[in-house]
């Protein structure tokens, strides 16, 4: 079993910054992938980046430039921050986690609330 634990969203303003942060747990495990996620109200959920295992990421362009994502030497947590934050970046952020290339992302987190307001 696996657990993906995200943590650090809240309320911001226009022009800050935060930092989400995600932890892969449990046993029998294989990372190939990790993933940041999120979904608006009314939206379907998109992807605003990923990493391999190998280190190679995938940056969504609307956030490119103001999103970073990194991970820690243990490559079980996994960062993301964002910065010149803007309104339409409210949503829930989801952490995802996939074992294999081939296969969809398996693993979720519970989600964490971004809100962008003045």
């Amino acid at each position: 079993q696996v657990q993906v634990v995200e943590s650090g969203g809240g309320l911001v303003q226009p022009g800050g910054s935060l930092r989400l942060s995600c932890a892969a747990s449990g046993s029998r495990f294989s990372i190939y992938a990790m993933g940041w996620f999120r979904q608006a109200p009314g939206k379907q959920r998109e992807l605003v980046a990923t990493i391999t295992i190998g280190g190679i990421t995938n940056i969504a362009n609307s956030v490119k430039g103001r999103f970073t994502i990194t991970r820690d030497n243990t490559k079980t947590t996994l960062y993301l921050q964002m910065n010149s934050l803007k309104p339409e970046n409210t949503a829930v952020y989801y952490c995802g986690l996939k074992e294999r290339p081939i296969i969809p992302y398996s693993y979720w987190g519970q989600g964490t609330q971004v809100t962008v307001s003045s």
